[in-house]
This record gives C-alpha cells, structure tokens and sequence, in this order.
C-alpha cells in the first residue's frame, strides 16, 4: 500500500471488509479519510438500505463481488449510509467538531490497499500485457497530453480501470493535476473535438457547461481536476463550519479559478435573495459559493450569472479569527440543493 498520507481527492482505496471508498476533498484529520462509499462487497449489501445497480465488479486483487448504489450522492442515500454504518460499522462514523456533525470517515488504519490515481497510471504505463481498453487509455492520455503540452506525469488514472476490475463496458476515468494543466486540457479537448477526434457527450444539462465528457474512438471517458500539494491551502482545523438556514440566491461569478476541483469554490458578487428566507444582513452576505457535489465543478466561468440552492454557513479562520460567509452546495441535509447556470 501507498502512504495513506498522500492520498488527495478522487483517490480510491480498499478496506479490510472490502469497502471501496472514495477521498473528499484535502481536509482530513491526521489519522483517517473524509470519503464516499463507492462499492460494497456483495455479501454485505443486505446491510445498506439503497437501490443497487444490477451490474456486479469483480475485484480481482481480492476475489471479491462488489456492487454499487444508483444514486451514489444524494443527500438521502448519505443519511441512510451513517445509519447503516453506525449500526454495523461504528468506526467509519466520525462526528467532525469544526463541522458540527457526524461525516462518513475511515481510519488509515482500516485501509487494506491505496490507489492513487497517478501511481494507477504509472502502473499501467509499466503494465508487459494490457487489453484493448487499457491501450486506448494511454493512448487516450498520450494524445491528451501531446495536444495540451501537459506532461503525462500531470495525469493519473482512476476508476475500474485503475481497480483492475472493468470489463469492456467501462469507462476512461482521468484525473488532471493543477488548475493549469486542467485548463490546458481543456482546450486541447475542444481542439480534437473540432477536428472529429474526439466527441463530446452532452445527455445532460450541466454537460453544455462542464464538457467533460466525451467519446474517444466510441468509449466514454471523463476527466476532473486535481489540486497539485502547492495549491492546497487548507488544513483539517484551520475552519470551522457552523449552518446557518438553507437560502435560494442569484449572483454572479468573479472568480472561477478553483472552480474546477472538489470542493468547487466560486467567487461570488451581486448576491440577490429569492425569497424572504434568503434575505441577509450585509455582514452574512456570502463571499462565494462552495459545491462538494463533483456534479456541479467547473460549471461556471467568470462573469456567468447562476442561481444557486444551498445552506449557508459561518465560516471562522481559527488562526486569525476571521469570519466570512459561504453557501454551500451538498451539505448532505437535504437534495434540494444545485447550482443553475443562466
């Protein structure tokens, strides 16, 4: 196993119950993971009241049949998922005390196997037998990084392709390492999409925003942001997070520039309520909007009014004292929180 200490967002890793979850973000106490549930093992599914996906994963490092929920995200499911874990599996329910909450988290020690997205791709790269889907990934990668001029070393590999469990119905799942390089990235998708290369995927609304999926030679793939250690800023216990009341808004956007990565922050102005709910003294005016739903990163760009959904919270810098303002999508309280873009 990798350093557990180095795993960031969108890394993946394997319990000893055989559990996959999924890091949150780059703030996490020093001795466990802020993180999702992805898989379960299947004989452990009667466990968890959720609707499950007819497929099954074989892992195949463990011999294991997993399976997944439909809806990985919702606020609902979340909730269901503390109660199942508290019941069955207490140590991966941490009650955060700058969040004033009890949070899915699992203890390093609890970890079985680590994979970080960019030793994925480091292994597949050193892989002397690949099938046909593993050589369209790097293939995928090699001209990525060719028309974007972005190292492959800036990229990594996440998903079943990286848990050595896809079959040929699965997905290219990348991972982009530094605002820059994403940016790059992105234009270099535009290109090939202008020159047929590639084909952009847009079945779903907030696809016209994000592009971030498309088909290379008939396979899907996606990729995402990743913050590089020299643009992580934050700490576990540098914030507290105190709720406020859920509030409907529109503003517009200032700053985009970690608008990419998970959390997504948006630099906000004009703040103007929807509903008496949401009317606000000048001092709890939110500064920016911050989304940990990976649904609503890099949906907005600079100067785009949005409307956005969420649950505002007090946000005091324990270093300094400081207070400012932020609403967050995907506090986990309810579903009733998005993000439109006008």
């Amino acid at each position: 196993m990798s350093k557990n200490g180095n795993l960031v967002d969108g890394d993946t890793f394997l319990t000893k119950e055989n559990f996959i979850f999924t890091v949150i973000g780059y703030e996490h106490p020093k001795d466990r993971f802020f993180c999702f549930l992805k898989y379960i093992p299947a004989e452990l599914k009667h466990l968890f009241p959720l609707r499950m996906l007819r497929r099954m994963w074989k892992l195949k490092i463990e011999g294991a049949t997993l399976c997944r929920a439909e809806k990985l995200y919702t606020a609902e499911n979340y909730q269901k998922l503390i109660s199942a874990f508290k019941e069955h599996f207490p140590e991966y329910v941490y009650f955060c005390p700058y969040r004033e909450k009890e949070v899915i988290s699992v203890p390093k020690s609890f970890i079985k196997k680590a994979f970080p997205a960019k030793q994925c791709l480091k292994e597949l790269l050193a892989k002397k037998k690949r099938n046909k889907l593993e050589d369209l990934a790097l293939e995928l990668v090699e001209l990525l990084s060719k028309f974007a001029n972005v190292p492959i070393e800036d990229f990594g590999l996440r998903g079943s392709i990286a848990l050595n469990m896809h079959s040929s119905v699965s997905d290219i799942d990348l991972a982009v390492y530094g605002a820059q390089n994403f940016r790059r990235v992105e234009k270099a998708v535009e290109r090939l999409a202008e020159k047929g290369e590639i084909q952009y995927i847009t079945t779903r609304r907030t696809d016209f925003q994000r592009r971030f999926r498309g088909k290379y030679r008939g396979k899907v793939f996606m990729y995402n942001a990743v913050r590089k250690p020299q643009e992580i800023s934050v700490h576990y216990g540098k914030y507290s997070y105190k709720s406020i009341k859920p509030v409907k808004f529109k503003c517009r956007v200032v700053d985009d520039s970690e608008g990419m990565f998970r959390p997504a922050i948006y630099r906000i102005t004009g703040y103007t309520p929807l509903n008496e709910q949401s009317k606000l003294e000048g001092y709890m005016v939110p500064e920016r909007v911050t989304s940990m739903i990976g649904h609503y990163r890099n949906i907005a760009r600079n100067g785009q009014k949005i409307r956005v959904f969420g649950t505002l919270e007090r946000v005091e810098n324990l270093e300094n004292n400081n207070v400012f303002y932020q609403v967050v999508v995907g506090s986990g309280k309810t579903s009733n929180e998005h993000i439109f873009v006008k």
